[in-house]
């Protein structure tokens, strides 16, 4: 069965909300909501497919879009491959040209939304920022937590307290303070036993390569409303985050990093391979930040994490 190959678009307005429409109930999926978009025609390139769908669909030229995340899906009767491309910039009022019922949704009301099984990793990359920040080792409580509120009031939308050397029930006191800080403002995920889920609803999860081994087979933890994530450093362990239905990875390391002198970097054309396997979105993580941002989106990535590189003086 060949692959279809469809260009989509996640249409951003000036006020961050998002653009869907909603598929006619003849076409294949119909019914649902989706991202605007369609087949590549014979040669046509992804950005020529784009303009051409965005004018045909919305009366609209895009001016400036980058590339957001692939992803290909099986479904009974047909196989897809969906390049998908953020627009920030076009110019002209969407409209449905076609007749199909438009809607600015704000990111995070896109769950509440029905859309095709395909297009659900692309709904989690566009709720997701860019930039994931990691919290540095070996802090006090005071100054990991002034971190915390300092990024926060910086516009850092996603934050995984990472605190290995603490004990446990420190690591659960600053996690309820870091869920406070973090309220409204950024998602907060936590590391730890999954016994600990009940008691942070609020957080979202971050799993290490020895939980992924230990509770892949058992799927997913806790239901789709909260993020679940998952450390990844090969191939084997981006299929087992992938049959435990995470949101998103980190890849890690790109380069050589001080925090891991001992790994051998996976360098950036072994993460571009390792990405076009997923059809999650991945954060490079690994002698990399927001400098290299763009060349992240690049090689398929939603984005770059770090420690060091988006920990704000404190």
């Amino acid at each position: 069965m060949k692959r279809i190959h469809v260009v989509a678009a996640v249409i951003r307005g000036g006020d961050g909300r998002i653009l869907i429409a909603r598929r006619a109930d003849s076409q294949h999926q119909g019914g649902l909501w989706e991202f605007p978009g369609g087949k590549l025609e014979a040669g046509e390139g992804v950005e020529a497919a784009l303009a051409r769908e965005l004018r045909e669909e919305l009366g609209i030229e895009v001016t400036r879009s980058r590339p957001l995340i692939k992803i290909s899906h099986d479904y009974p009767d047909k196989q897809v491959l969906l390049d998908v491309r953020e627009v920030d910039g076009f110019t002209g009022e969407p409209h449905g040209v076609e007749g199909q019922p438009l809607a600015w949704v704000a990111p995070r009301d896109l769950d509440q939304y029905d859309f095709p099984e395909a297009n659900k990793p692309i709904v989690a990359a566009a709720r997701l920022p860019d930039q994931y920040l990691i919290t540095p080792d070996d802090l006090e409580v005071p100054q990991l937590l002034r971190g915390i509120q300092k990024a926060v009031a910086n516009g850092i939308k996603l934050i995984q307290l990472r605190a290995p050397d603490m004990y446990d029930p420190k690591y659960r006191d600053v996690a309820v303070d870091a869920v406070g800080l973090c309220a409204g403002k950024a998602q907060l995920m936590l590391k730890g036993p999954l016994e600990w889920l009940g008691d942070f609803p609020a957080a979202g999860w971050h799993l290490t390569a020895a939980q992924l081994r230990k509770y892949a087979a058992k799927g997913r933890p806790f239901p789709a409303h909260r993020w679940l994530a998952a450390s990844c450093h090969s191939a084997e362990e981006l299929a087992l985050a992938e049959q435990m239905g995470v949101d998103f990875f980190t890849l890690s390391p790109v380069q050589a990093t001080q925090t891991h002198p001992e790994a051998v970097p996976l360098g950036w054309e072994e993460a571009e391979r390792l990405i076009e396997t997923a059809s999650r979105p991945v954060f490079l993580l690994g002698g990399v930040g927001a400098d290299h941002r763009e060349r992240a989106w690049q090689v398929g990535a939603q984005g770059v994490a770090g420690i060091r590189a988006f920990w704000p003086e404190v």
